[in-house]
């Protein structure tokens, strides 16, 4: 730092170590003190960015060196060393030039870009040797720094764009306990074992395919029979909730999408346009344009109203290719999408009705755990918003207002609604205790009025209703992951791709075999043979391996004694008629069972 600068010493450092502004400060200096050991055993490593993230921290790196995981070791012992010497954290306010002088004399072209769009006083944290320009959140000293682990090293563009420079981005983590770390590391171990990526491929249930392009999926015959009787119970399920099915096109006129706003305010995140006959069209990043055309193709009445209009619609948006994360983050995905319009007395209804129905998803698909938050608009940000204040008032009223009524818990998100309303999201909490951003369930005030939707009141007069946006599995896509990881790809009889598979133990059990899987067919089943001139062990091996709920052996004596030998995963067996076997399997679909078991 320059002589003239004067260093004080971190005096707001955070005490209430259970807070998550402490946990913060420790994972922000964490990562400090990782820049350091980086920079003193890779002479000539460039600094970017070290944020703290959920559960942990990274730094990006511009280096001659390949990061792999075998350097972690050596820069964990060097960031030991820093920590156990319990070097104050010092805080230095410089000029903007002043920074700049500093760092050009290092050569820092990251810092010197991020100075660009700092102000004229900027801050800079120090401890031991190392400096880096930073708005703060720090421990007072290093001596809290002893229970961290660098996790996975990988590749990040330089400020997100594809045409910069890529630089090695490290992970790590940090607690303030020894048990809290070696927790977090057990559950880490164990996400790895339910990672939905792997199981996709070994399950045999989706791909990406370089031919196609990344963040596209491709549903493979047993991963899209789980998306069969998804979407199946969704449908008759919203039916008897009054929804009615529509379809519109995945293409529209550029138009469109300008009076709906998404132009405006979504376009980085939109596919297109694409010139047809001079004309410009937009792949759909969103349903809720076709189904305001469906309403709007003819006058309604107050006795049309609500009218819910539900669609598993495709739609595209374009993600960058480095956030991009199997089934969770892609470029098309299908919505199982819905809006209702409606009378503004009928509005909070609507609402609960949709709050039911996402409540139903949870316990149907067998989440016990969830949490939710209402997101509002920011008045200081007026021109990320559309609609007026007093519209965006009342409407978040409305949602707060159904969730008090129910006495609902819920976190206030202030400044997170979408462009056109306030919102209401559902987080599931998974098997291990991993939060999903799952429903969301959205006030929309301004779309009607922009594209003019009127119906004809009781008194005879025209006004406009309003609409309500709901997806409940969020997408197909991104719920078809949670499950894989949440059942670890086990899933319950009702889901499972395939229900029972049945084994034969020799050759002749064949046409015995082929007559059981037509009974299990015709009684609605998803049955699976094996015939193969293999080792009876074997085949259970793999049967296991698969995750098929049943299993059943058929060998010469269970011919003859019309029974088959029935085993699950937990080791547990039975001897079972074709007819038991058959009415278990039919009250476990029936049921929902989310294990299978044996009498």
């Amino acid at each position: 730092m320059p002589q003239s600068a004067s260093q004080a010493p971190v005096k707001d450092a955070p005490r209430d170590v259970k807070s998550q502004e402490y946990l913060d400060a420790l994972r922000h200096s964490c990562a400090h003190i990782m820049a350091q050991a980086v920079q003193e055993l890779f002479p000539g490593s460039k600094i970017a960015i070290g944020p703290v993230i959920e559960n942990g921290f990274y730094y990006d790196f511009d280096t001659a060196h390949r990061f792999t995981e075998a350097d972690f070791p050596k820069i964990e012992k060097r960031m030991m060393e820093i920590a156990l010497a319990n070097h104050p954290f010092q805080r230095t306010d410089l000029s903007n030039s002043e920074s700049r002088k500093y760092w050009e004399a290092r050569q820092e072209v990251y810092k010197l870009e991020l100075l660009e769009g700092l102000p004229e006083k900027v801050s800079h944290y120090a401890h031991d040797s190392f400096v880096d320009l930073c708005r703060g959140g720090h421990c007072a000293d290093t001596s809290p720094i002893r229970h961290f682990k660098l996790l996975s090293v990988a590749g990040a563009y330089w400020r997100g764009d594809e045409g910069r420079p890529m630089l090695q981005r490290i992970y790590g983590t940090a607690w303030p306990s020894k048990g809290e770390l070696d927790a977090y590391l057990q559950l880490l171990e164990e996400a790895k074992k339910r990672d939905h990526r792997r199981l996709g491929v070994e399950l045999g249930l989706f791909s990406v395919e370089d031919a196609a392009g990344p963040g596209l999926i491709f549903w493979h015959p047993k991963g899209a029979q789980v998306r069969v009787t998804m979407e199946d119970w969704l449908r008759r399920e919203a039916a008897e909730r009054g929804y009615q099915w529509v379809f519109s096109p995945h293409i529209a006129h550029r138009e469109l999408w300008d009076t709906s706003g998404h132009t405006s305010f979504y376009k980085d995140n939109m596919f297109g346009p694409i010139e047809v006959e001079k004309a410009l069209y937009q792949l759909k990043p969103m349903n809720c344009p076709g189904h305001i055309l469906i309403y709007r193709s003819r006058l309604r009445s107050y006795r049309d109203l609500p009218l819910r209009m539900a669609e598993l619609g495709t739609v595209y948006r374009y993600e960058r290719s480095g956030v991009l994360h199997g089934l969770l983050r892609v470029r098309g995905f299908t919505q199982d999408d819905a809006h209702i319009f409606c009378a503004p007395e009928d509005i909070e209804a609507e609402v609960e009705g949709c709050i039911d129905f996402a409540f139903a998803v949870l316990k149907t698909f067998g989440f016990e755990r969830y949490a939710l938050e209402l997101s509002t608009w920011d008045p200081a940000k007026r021109s990320e918003y559309s609609g007026e204040s007093g519209d965006w008032e009342s409407a978040q009223r409305a949602l707060e207002s159904v969730l008090r009524r129910r006495d609902i818990p819920y976190e206030l998100k202030a400044g997170e609604a979408a462009f056109y309303g306030p919102k209401i999201d559902v987080k599931l909490i998974d098997a291990i205790g991993r939060p999903w951003q799952l429903s969301t369930i959205q006030f929309d005030f301004n779309l009607p009025k922009k594209f003019r939707l009127e119906y004809i009141a009781q008194d005879g007069s025209r006004k406009t209703p309003l609409m309500v946006h709901r997806a409940l599995f969020g997408s197909i896509e991104r719920f078809f992951g949670i499950l894989i990881e949440h059942y670890a790809g086990r899933f319950p009889v009702w889901l499972a791709p395939v229900q029972l598979k049945l084994l034969t133990l020799t050759e002749k059990e064949e046409r015995a075999a082929r007559e059981l899987e037509g009974r299990f067919r015709a009684a609605g089943l998803r049955c699976e043979l094996d015939l193969r001139n293999e080792k009876i062990g074997h085949k259970v091996r793999e049967a296991l391996l698969e995750r098929v709920p049943y299993l059943a052996v058929l060998g010469p004596k269970d011919v003859a004694a019309g029974t088959l030998s029935v085993r699950i995963h937990d080791g547990k067996q039975a001897s079972l008629s074709g007819e038991a076997l058959i009415a278990k399997l039919s009250e476990d679909v029936r049921s929902k069972a989310s294990t299978p078991t044996l009498p």
